[in-house]
């Protein structure tokens, strides 16, 4: 299969919520989820903070596998703990993914973001890396937590004239740290329909 990260719909430029599986020199599997930026057809980059296992055994191995998937399930055990050993296949990748891909790594940088709300400096490594196998199960996109964001902005839209000043405040300060994550992570119509929820805003008077 030719490797083309838009076959899974990423485009280049934007962060996707994946689960990333690695493995340690004692062939203990582990998965996280990690946000993965598509830089081209078949270049990722991420950035782990210092003190994973998923860091670690991507320092050692200089590999890993990006899984999607749309499971919360995952996303929820993988956050807590480590999923077992029955959650993966013996190719690293997870029995739940959709597609996943193999990543190799390219160079491994320390830096942190100035605009970052973490602010730990030196606590983190950014990670470029070359795809080099991809296997598609069933037609799927990439998670781009942006277009929940964009829902839930529009939800509360609906309510906004039927909330008291406290509660507005509230939509307020939600909607701009949605637009805020949406800028940074939504695809092109994410960041449309957000331009377009602030400007209704606007036209009520709210100054963002």
């Amino acid at each position: 299969m030719k490797i083309d990260l838009s076959l899974i719909g990423m485009e280049k430029g934007r962060q996707y919520e994946t689960i990333i599986t690695t493995k340690n020199a004692q062939n203990v599997y582990n998965a996280a989820p990690i946000g993965v930026i598509c830089s081209g057809p078949d270049r990722t980059v991420s950035r782990i903070f210092k003190g994973s296992h998923t860091l670690e055994n991507i320092i050692n191995t200089k590999e890993f596998v990006v899984n999607i998937t749309h499971e919360p399930e995952i996303f929820t055990l993988s956050t807590l703990g480590n999923l077992s050993r029955d959650y993966f296949n013996d190719d690293l990748s997870l029995k739940c993914a959709e597609a996943y891909f193999r990543c190799e790594v390219i160079s491994l940088t320390e830096a942190v973001k100035q605009s970052d709300p973490v602010k730990k400096k030196d606590e983190a490594i950014v990670i470029k890396s070359e795809v080099t196998d991809m296997t598609i199960i069933k037609n799927t996109k990439a998670l781009n937590r942006g277009f929940s964001y964009v829902v839930e902005s529009l939800a509360n839209l609906t309510r906004f004239d039927m909330v008291d000043d406290d509660q507005k405040e509230i939509y307020l300060s939600q909607f701009k740290e949605a637009y805020r994550v949406v800028r940074k992570v939504g695809t092109k119509d994410d960041l449309k329909a957000m331009g377009e929820i602030k400007k209704e805003l606007k036209s009520k008077g709210y100054d963002l």
